[in-house]
């Protein structure tokens, strides 16, 4: 594996399934609801989120927010800085936090964390990729489209180094 060449990980057919599940899954949710905010976390998000929401059954608009975890490293280091808000005010409403990947969770966290006092009606998590064994919370994601090993994965919106991120598969590259 090199940048240069992701090994395939995750299939372009499998992604398509999987996300067509996970919105017939969040539409049955989220039914008798008038309108769901989903908000994206940039940049990664933004491929899952466009296909996610083009497949949802049900009312819903779109926010963003950019935050960074992990600075010049491939390592997330704990520290979450916030990079662009919400332009949305959320009180009220139902919100759905999506992600393109969760590590240790330290970054949904810090989102929960930073929108519960903003009083929506109900606040979950959807995140595209989840590393098992990684994660640090005690408490669980409500929507996981696929668990993958501790590898740095590229395409479907996810990066090395600015690279790869439109890639319609999920590979593995060697970071460092």
């Amino acid at each position: 594996m090199s940048p240069e060449e992701p090994a395939l990980l995750i299939t372009e057919e499998a992604i398509r399934r999987r996300v067509a599940e996970m919105a017939r899954t969040i539409s049955s949710d989220y039914a008798d609801v008038d309108d769901l905010l989903l908000v994206g976390i940039l940049r990664g998000c933004f491929i899952f989120l466009a296909d996610l929401s083009r497949q949802l059954a049900i009312p819903r608009s779109i926010d963003f927010m950019a935050v960074s975890s992990y600075g010049r490293s491939t390592t997330s280091t704990g520290a979450v800085r916030l990079i662009m808000d919400l332009r949305t005010e959320i009180a009220g409403k139902h919100v759905l936090i999506v992600d393109d990947i969760v590590d240790t969770g330290y970054t949904l966290q810090y989102l929960m964390e930073a929108l519960k006092p903003r009083m929506p009606a109900s606040l979950k998590t959807c995140v595209f990729l989840r590393k098992r064994e990684n994660f640090r919370m005690d408490w669980e994601i409500d929507y996981v489209g696929f668990d993958i090993p501790d590898l740095w994965v590229v395409g479907y919106g996810l990066d090395y180094a600015d690279r790869h991120r439109t890639l319609p598969y999920i590979g593995a590259v060697k970071a460092g």
